[in-house]
């Protein structure tokens, strides 16, 4: 139960972090959001908890090719933004554009023979 509280913790903390960062200094919160933090903290808890490597590198592998149809949302967001009025419906038309996104994805890797 400790385990799973501290993971907790550490995990959802990072996000309280970037977020208080944000308010204060916009490019420094951009730069550690950037950053592969959840994945990073994902590889630790998985291997502490599996100690498979050869999961971990499996994940990673798979991380790699889905965050690929999540990076046009963040280019897209200002002109979304500016483009239908506020955040929530840039918000709504970014999710849609990362589910269509991941959905082609998909359907190529599959295309390329690429099995996750």
């Amino acid at each position: 139960m400790t385990y799973y509280l501290i993971k907790l913790f550490l995990s959802a903390g990072m996000i309280v972090t970037i977020t208080e960062i944000a308010k204060r200094n916009n490019a420094a919160a951009s730069i550690i959001h950037s950053l592969p933090l959840t994945s990073v903290l994902a590889f630790i808890w998985i291997y502490l908890e599996t100690k498979d490597a050869a999961l971990i590198g499996r994940h990673a592998y798979g991380t790699f090719w889905y965050v690929l149809p999540t990076l046009p949302m963040f280019i897209l967001m200002p002109w979304l933004i500016k483009k239908l009025g506020g955040f929530w419906p840039a918000f709504g038309a970014g999710i849609v554009l990362t589910v269509a996104l991941y959905l082609l994805t998909m359907r190529l890797l599959k295309l390329a023979g690429v099995n996750l």
